[in-house]
């Protein structure tokens, strides 16, 4: 069947009276009392939410085939008496923030003790809602969108008073996946901000001759364990006993012109496996980094492809080289990424010429600073 056979309005109107057939948020409880959402659009493509872990994304598929690594025993509940490592749960997206995106470290002045990547895994959503409607504002004809909307809080006394609104958006029929995070200072005074999209892959879209291609203007190895790899960081290999994690950072390119929000600037990657594969978008205004994570090891074989405002070297090395980044009082921003299925020879082309397009005419994302790293063209 075609989209416009089954899951035109029309049609929808004379066969059914709720969308929830076609199109739904659903909130179950684990028994561990762990809430789960789980999400549908008629596209092929389904996922799960976890509200009590930071409303990220844990289990993904596209017409049964997995997008994702999952750690076992996951989904694991929110523990602050346990380190990051022992609570990741693998998942699409495990979101890294918000004051601190990198290694265990002691405040340089405070003398604060902070885990790997921050608190926001661990943050519990509340005000969960959904709302979904028609909608004819392309000139194409009708499409339904769904949204489910929570808020999620982190806070000190004393110290940062942030609220978040994380938004996800489906489409009826499209393998797609928008996600918008809004974070407000309400304390008052500026505090540190670093965000990171953690969108972690397995197998089979990770696997064995898995490419990911980029529009950037440069990318640096991390460190001299990522060095020797930089000429075939765009190339995934087969499962390697013991294998030793590499990172690299890109510099994105962004659309030549702005988009049609007010200070958005676009850049996108595409990770395939020949005529399969998944893009991201984001908006490299606020996220000029592009985070590519390699871990082709053997069991564990689970790779990153990570927007975000800051690279993961943590906050002590961030206000060193002058790129941590602050939010004033009052203040708020929104950090907007999107999912897209690719399927199909048709479709790969028509990307991998849109993302050669992009890199042939896009301008380097502003306000990227590694200059203290070795630029590989």
């Amino acid at each position: 069947m075609t989209f416009q056979r089954y899951l035109a309005r029309e049609a929808l109107d004379q066969h059914s009276v709720d969308m929830r057939q076609f199109i739904d948020f659903r909130l179950s409880t684990l028994p561990n009392g762990s809430r789960l959402i789980d999400a549908h659009n008629s596209s092929g493509l389904t996922f799960t939410l976890l509200p009590d872990r930071g409303m990220d994304i844990w289990s993904a598929h596209y017409k049964g085939i997995p997008l994702t690594w999952l750690s076992q025993g996951s989904p694991h509940a929110p523990d602050w008496g346990e380190g990051w490592l022992r609570l990741f749960n693998g998942g699409l997206l495990t979101t890294c923030g918000l004051t601190h995106v990198g290694p265990p470290e002691t405040d340089d002045t405070s003398g604060e003790k902070r885990d790997i990547h921050g608190n926001f895994t661990r943050l519990r959503a509340e005000r969960i809602n959904t709302s979904g409607d028609w909608w004819d504002d392309r000139g194409t004809g009708d499409y339904y969108e769904l949204n489910v909307e929570s808020a999620l809080t982190e806070a000190i006394l004393f110290g940062e008073q942030y609220r978040v609104q994380r938004i996800y958006t489906l489409e009826l029929g499209k393998p797609e996946i928008k996600i918008a995070t809004t974070v407000k200072n309400l304390s008052d005074q500026p505090q540190p901000l670093m965000l990171l999209h953690h969108f972690n892959l397995g197998y089979p879209l990770i696997s064995e001759g898995t490419e990911l291609v980029t529009a950037n203007a440069g990318v640096y190895p991390r460190d001299d364990r990522a060095k020797p790899g930089v000429d075939d960081w765009a190339n995934y290999h087969a499962a390697t006993p013991g294998y030793p994690e590499q990172v690299f950072y890109h510099h994105p390119k962004t659309f030549p012109h702005a988009h049609k929000q007010i200070q958005s600037q676009w850049s996108k990657a595409l990770l395939r496996h020949q005529n399969f594969g998944l893009l991201f978008a984001w908006n490299t205004a606020n996220q000029p980094y592009l985070s590519q994570w390699k871990n082709t090891r053997q069991g564990l074989y689970v790779c990153g492809v990570e927007p975000g405002n800051c690279i993961p070297e943590g906050q002590n090395t961030a206000r060193r080289t002058k790129r941590l980044q602050y939010l004033e009082p009052g203040a708020e921003e929104t950090f907007t990424c999107v999912l897209t299925i690719i399927e199909g020879e048709s479709a790969m082309e028509s990307t991998l010429a849109e993302l050669a397009t992009l890199n042939e005419k896009g301008a380097p994302a502003e306000h990227f600073r590694l200059d203290d790293y070795e630029k590989h063209e």
